[in-house]
């Protein structure tokens, strides 16, 4: 088992996507950064990157700032630099077609349309890596794209702060644990 892991949080940069349903990715990766010791981005890889420690595991952070169809260069420049496999990363992403506040994790499979993990599978050349995709809610008749660049309501914003707070506990159980019990523990929540 490699000593480093790297989460990669998928979003959109810039202060115009900050708070979208898109942007969940990144907010993981925030409230990773901001616990125990702060640790504060820097620029490298197409992204911002952040180094924190989980369980006594170097971790490294990643929000790759490349737009989230086009976050497989950043995730992969990152695995190759520190000479990491697809089994030491783990994908925090959107889903629309999960219930709000719901999380899902994998080992791997389909992107099932999400443009990002498309992105970093064909990168990657396999999908076989974990992701954990944090559900955003129905769009119901909505446009796709205009829902996922759309801001949580405020009643919502709850459920999603629950969600993101049960999210970092899922990948300090994948860090120290691996990606099966952290399946087991959070995917039927």
């Amino acid at each position: 088992m490699a000593t480093l892991k790297l989460v990669a949080g998928l979003g959109n940069p810039g202060p115009k996507y900050h708070g979208t349903r898109h942007n969940v990715g990144f907010e993981v990766v925030d409230r990773l950064a901001s616990g125990g010791s702060p640790a504060s981005f820097s620029r490298r890889f197409d992204g911002l990157v952040a180094e924190v420690e989980i369980g006594f595991r170097r971790v490294l952070l990643l929000k790759p700032e490349t737009f989230m169809n086009l976050s497989g260069r950043s995730v992969v420049q990152a695995l190759r630099f520190y000479k990491l496999e697809p089994a030491d990363l783990l994908v925090v992403c959107d889903d629309l077609s999960l219930p709000l506040a719901k999380l899902r994790l994998r080992a791997g499979g389909s992107d099932g349309g999400q443009k990002g993990l498309r992105d970093i599978a064909a990168h990657l050349g396999t999908d076989q890596f974990p992701r954990m995709r944090v559900g955003i809610g129905e769009r119901g008749e909505t446009d796709a794209a205009d829902y996922v660049l759309s801001r949580f309501r405020s009643a919502e914003r709850p459920a999603i702060d629950d969600a993101l707070i049960l999210a970092t506990q899922a990948v300090a159980v994948w860090v120290n644990r691996g990606i099966d019990a952290a399946m087991n523990e959070f995917n039927n929540r």
